[in-house]
């Protein structure tokens, strides 16, 4: 039966795909689970696990091959992300923001800008942040007062931004400004591409988080910041369409960093239950962790479903991607917090304690609900396609 826009989209895993994600297990094994508690404790950004995933094509993942990536699709991006998610949500980010950071540019960019850009982002040379949110304009783009003005052939860009990730790592920045005030709510923004090094842009506060610690967040200031016409993303006074079309798409990011975590919780918990005796017994033999960890096991398989066909309906082109991308959100977000929660149940006051992972990833799982959208804001952006 061929899937219509009001079905999910029927997927599958080519092998090769199976191949690349068994060789990325197998890394995140050995090289990033060894590194997650350290980049956790210390809120280092790790250079080398990035190093480390340019070196394999992950870099490349978000890419077309004619931009130097693999050519392989969102749900191979996806696939990779949750992979990564199971051991370090931190170094998940930083494929997800390679993601999120050039999307506007693949999707609007002129190809003078996508040469210019793309590349070096594939490579793992460079690495972008996606600058929407300021302080005073976070679910509500309209009440954004960073402003952009036209002088001769350039643009001046005036204002602060807020909780953007990869702030002072990101060698340009995807900056939203307004630039028609007298167009209203969310109509007159435009998006320009920033690089870190023009004059004026300077790094803000960084802010100290619950979770993803190892992911840099914070404030990207502008002051009087001149970019030439050519930095441009699409047409002027269209950002809003530029940014709404890039989150369609990237917040299945932020679904598989939360499968991901869900899927790591579960396996810790599973293995620590049965090595674990009270009463004489391992206490995985105890119906009551028995149905824990079947729940766990099963709404996170469940969410993974919905990732996957999601993906599989970006990847189509679907006119229906924006719905089921944000009905996978707000699922495998929710299942994340959940399922890290019972995992530390299930550990009891081991749970509790930094000693054992699944405490960091309950703290990590929390921003998977937050960002790129609140799950508030993706139940009405599902429930106005009813």
């Amino acid at each position: 039966m061929t899937a219509t826009a009001d079905e999910p989209a029927p997927y599958a895993i080519p092998e090769e795909f199976s191949d690349f994600r068994e060789a990325i297990r197998k890394m995140v094994v050995e090289r990033v689970a060894p590194r997650a508690a350290e980049i956790d404790e210390t809120a280092e950004y790790p250079r080398d696990i990035r190093e480390l995933f340019g070196s394999h094509d992950l870099m490349g993942l978000p890419f077309e091959a004619e931009h130097g990536g693999t050519g392989t699709g969102t749900l191979m991006l996806n696939i990779a992300v949750e992979e990564v998610a199971k051991a370090c949500a931190s170094s998940a980010l930083i494929l997800m923001i390679q993601e999120l950071g050039t999307l506007p540019i693949k999707l609007f960019g002129t190809e003078e800008l996508k040469q210019r850009f793309l590349p070096r982002c594939a490579s793992g040379e460079w690495s972008p942040a996606f600058a929407l949110s300021e302080p005073d304009a976070g679910s509500d783009p309209g009440g954004m007062r960073t402003r952009a003005v036209r002088d001769g052939a350039d643009w001046v860009i005036e204002g602060t931004k807020n909780w953007i990730t990869n702030l002072g790592v990101a060698d340009f920045y995807i900056c939203f400004a307004i630039t028609d005030p007298e167009q209203g709510h969310s109509r007159g923004i435009s998006a320009f591409v920033v690089e870190a090094e023009r004059e004026g842009f300077a790094v803000g506060k960084l802010e100290h988080k619950m979770g993803i610690r190892g992911s840099p967040t914070g404030q990207p200031i502008f002051d009087n910041v001149r970019v030439p016409g050519e930095n441009l993303i699409g047409e002027v006074n269209q950002g809003f369409k530029v940014a709404m079309a890039t989150l369609d798409r990237s917040r299945l990011g932020v679904a598989a960093q939360a499968v991901g975590i869900a899927q790591g919780a579960t396996d810790y918990a599973a293995a620590y239950a049965r090595e674990r005796r009270q009463f004489g017994k391992p206490i995985a033999s105890f119906q009551g962790i028995q149905f824990k960890l079947a729940d766990m096991e099963s709404r996170t398989a469940a969410a993974r479903e919905l990732l996957y066909s999601a993906c599989s309906k970006v990847d189509a082109g679907a006119t229906d991607m924006g719905k089921y991308s944000a009905m996978a959100k707000l699922i495998a977000s929710d299942t994340a917090m959940w399922a890290t929660t019972e995992a530390v149940q299930v550990l009891g006051g081991y749970g509790y304690v930094s000693e054992y992972p699944v405490e960091r990833m309950m703290r990590d799982a929390k921003i998977t609900q937050i960002y790129e959208g609140t799950n508030e804001i993706q139940r009405l952006v599902i429930a106005r396609t009813m």
